[in-house]
């Protein structure tokens, strides 16, 4: 059995789907990807919190490590991964790669965020790890 994410991680969680909301509610579906990041980065950057964009996932095999491999949307805290999309039908490989980003990066906790929905909260997966 896991050990309930930190209370920390809960709070980031929030901010993380206040942010999303208010995104959607402002910019609406239909946009590119990147406008989303960067709008959804800006929002969680005023409520104080630290975001890395397209961070690097180094891939550990065998003693080789390769930074090439993965790259993960955004990085808030250190502790929270979102992946940001933006595409009319869901991937279910969405999932399986948001689950191997928290695996190789040590994380618990990632939401999976699709802005091109009518309702953001139709839009919005939390996976734990």
């Amino acid at each position: 059995m896991y050990k309930p994410i930190s209370q920390e991680e809960e709070r980031i969680g929030k901010v993380v789907v206040n942010a999303a909301y208010q995104v959607h509610k402002a910019l609406g579906p239909g946009l590119l990807e990147k406008v989303y990041e960067v709008c959804f980065c800006h929002i969680l950057r005023k409520e104080g919190f630290n975001v890395k964009r397209q961070q690097f996932i180094p891939i550990v095999f065998d003693d080789l490590v390769f930074e090439e491999g993965l790259r993960l949307d955004v990085m808030v805290n250190d502790l929270v991964i979102c992946e940001l999309k933006a595409l009319d039908n869901v991937n279910p490989v969405w999932e399986a790669q948001l689950l191997s980003h928290l695996k190789l990066t040590d994380k618990r906790l990632g939401f999976l965020i699709n802005f091109n929905v009518p309702l953001i909260k139709n839009g919005i997966k939390r996976m734990v790890f």
